[in-house]
Parts: structure tokens; sequence; C-alpha cells
């Protein structure tokens, strides 16, 4: 298949997608078949998954003019390497990505281990397809022996991929439930509930940078399972934890029960609530922490979010500066990839101003390690974590 200038200079230059206006006008293709990507004038760049409904149209597996290898055992190679990465990357935690899609050669496929339980997510046509669901899921059963392997299925992404509707299923095993631990802290995990494959995997390095400058007294807002609060309770006088979801709520209780035995914690105080309507409330009643995290979900789905999204994150860490107490630290996170980083700093450059705070940044963070970002598709990285120390 035939692609445009601009495209086959993308792909040269390291990135892996092209877009369907990119594509030169040529026959239909079986979804998710195998085709050899070329230039205009027929030289072969590699080899892709073609989608026929999404506008990534072919997403790359194989670079060069050389044909590319059968695509099980291509898929097979990487799964194995990528596992083998993993296991010099991440330490301290039985849970972490195995499989990062684009950033493992693997387009259109993630893998998660919780301890003996693992998820899998195949997102694309071409992924989908029985020989390519069969190698990652042997290759992944053949390195790491593990009890269960459950299938996160996203409706949505079926849908836009035009596939058939699948349910969420067990693919290996009998049961999805296990317990996890990161950083030395203990979490209840089940492969068939949750959002994204059940827990934010990415956080975990900074969940552990976040109990480091821990102090006083703290608020965790949009805690989700109690990922931070957990993790900054050690360090802590007093933690308030927030989150709309009762569900993920009740979860973050039975994950802090969990921890009891391991220490001295003081009790965390669950809220349910709108955050926006919280900090508000708390901002307006004068309330006053040492350590404050903001965690929210992605308010920018698409490029077109982008101006509401930056509105929702200025009002949200505006209301967290003018509750800080001095030396008091703020952990603010965004997690779009539609969100550049330095839109993010000028909105808590502006924030900052506007609460006349003067903070001065203690680290600017990402997502974990595994959880890699290519140099070359920008894509790939998309959580954005700085730690805030405010002096006045």
């Amino acid at each position: 298949m035939n692609v445009s200038p601009r495209a086959a200079a993308r792909l040269r230059h390291g990135h892996v997608w092209v877009y369907r206006s990119d594509l030169a006008a040529s026959s239909p293709l079986p979804p998710g078949s195998v085709v050899e990507v070329a230039d205009e004038a027929g030289n072969v760049i590699g080899s892709a998954f073609y989608s026929s409904s999404s506008q990534i149209a072919l997403r790359i597996i194989w670079s060069g003019g050389q044909p590319a290898p059968d695509p099980s055992s291509l898929v097979e190679e990487r799964v194995r390497a990528a596992v083998g990465l993993r296991q010099t990357l991440v330490s301290n935690s039985n849970a972490y990505r195995l499989v990062f899609g684009e950033a493992d050669q693997l387009p259109g496929i993630i893998a998660d281990r919780y301890n003996d339980v693992l998820t899998v997510q195949f997102l694309t046509q071409g992924t989908d397809r029985d020989a390519i669901r069969n190698a990652v899921v042997r290759t992944l059963a053949d390195e790491l022996k593990p009890a269960a392997i459950v299938e996160r299925v996203d409706g949505r992404i079926r849908e836009l991929e035009h596939l058939p509707p699948r349910q969420s299923g067990m693919l290996l095993g009998e049961t999805s439930a296990t317990i996890i631990q990161m950083n030395g802290i203990q979490f209840h995990y089940d492969g068939m509930q949750g959002q994204k494959t059940g827990a934010f995997l990415d956080q975990r390095e900074n969940y552990a940078a976040a109990g480091r400058y821990a102090q006083g007294e703290a608020l965790d807002v949009f805690t989700y399972q109690g990922g931070f609060a957990l993790h900054l309770a050690p360090r802590c006088a007093k933690v308030t934890a927030v989150d709309s979801s009762r569900p993920a709520l009740e979860a973050a209780e039975r994950n802090e029960q969990l921890n009891r035995s391991t220490g001295d914690r003081p009790e965390i105080e669950w809220i349910e609530g709108n955050a926006f309507d919280l900090l508000k409330d708390y901002a307006t009643s004068r309330m006053q922490y040492d350590t404050i995290v903001l965690d929210p979900p992605a308010f920018a789905k698409t490029r077109r979010d982008l101006p509401n999204a930056l509105r929702g994150y200025k009002e949200l860490n505006l209301r967290a500066m003018k509750m800080l107490r001095s030396g008091g630290i703020l952990v603010t996170c965004t997690c779009s990839h539609h969100v550049p980083e330095h839109d993010f700093l000028e909105v808590l450059r502006s924030a900052a101003a506007d609460a006349r705070r003067s903070p001065r940044i203690l680290e600017k963070r990402g997502q974990a390690k595994d959880h890699p970002v290519l140099l070359a598709v920008p894509e790939t990285s998309y959580l954005k974590c700085l730690i805030l120390q405010f002096t006045a």
C-alpha cells in the first residue's frame, strides 16, 4: 500500500502510524490484514496492520525493505522481549505493565501483570485475529505461569474498529481476584472490575514519590481506590480522600483495612463527592492542608477538548493552591496526551499568580518506566506529574 510523502517521511523518522488521509487510492483490503507499506515511488518502508475503520489506517509492525516475518512469530518474540524488559525496570512491585502497545513494537496490544493474574487487551482489527490473540496469550502463559489471564474489553474501541461485540472474560484459570503489592502497600484486585485494566499502574512510581514528600494533614482528590492516599498515610497525621464513585471508595476502604497491620497509620477519611464542588467549599471555608494530591481523569479526550480542559485544570489547581500552608506540597497530574507539558505548566503558573503563591518545582515526573515512551511517537507520552512546594 502506497502512502503520501508526508507519511513516508514520518515513518522514516520513526513514527509508526499512517492516517487514512495519507493513503494513496487502492483496492479495498481485508480488515486486520498485514500489508506492505511503500512510498509513492514504490520503495518499501515496512509492513503494517491495516484497519478498515480507524483513522489510524496503518500501524507499523516491521520496518525496512525485507519481508516481515510471520506475524504470530513476530508477536511471540516481542512479547518475550517486553516481559524481559520489565524484569529489569520494575522493583518492589508485582503489579506493572507488561506490554505497552507501540512502545513495545506491538501496536494494539496491552498486557498487565497483577501478581498471579494477567490482563490483556486487543484493540485493533489486526491484533484481534485469532492467530495474534493466541500467540499473545500462549507466550504470556509460558513466560510467567500465571494463575489466570483475563481479557479486558473496551466496547467503545471495538465499536470504532468495527469488531464484533465481545465480553470481558477469563482466557485462562478460574478466578480473577488476587492481592497485589506496589511499593510495599497491598491492594485488592479483581481483573473483571474497575477502570482501564483495573488499576492505574502508570502512577505506581508517582505514588511512591508523593509518599516521600507527604507531611502533616493531606487531601487526596480523585482518589479512585486509594492509590495516593494509602501512600500518603504512613507520613501524615491525617488523610482525607475524595472520589465521586461510591464503589471505588468502598474498594479503597477495603485496601486500607488490608494495610492496617503494616504499621502505624492514621485512619483515612473517605468522602464521596464532586471534586470541584468540594474544593470550592473547602477553599471558601479556608480549610488548610500540608499536602494535596490532584489526580483527575483525562479532561481532554480530543484536541478539541483542550481549552475546556485547561480551564478545568486551572480551577482545580487554583483552589488547591489557596488551601496549602506555607511549606506545603502539591502533587498535581494530568493523564491527557492532548495537554502538552508546556500548557500544563502555564496553567500552574497562572493559577499560582491568581492565588498569589510562589511555588517551586521539586520534581517533574511522567508515567512509570514500565510504560516507556518512544522518542519519535509523542503519543506514547501522556502522563504529567509535578510536585510543587509552596514557600509562601
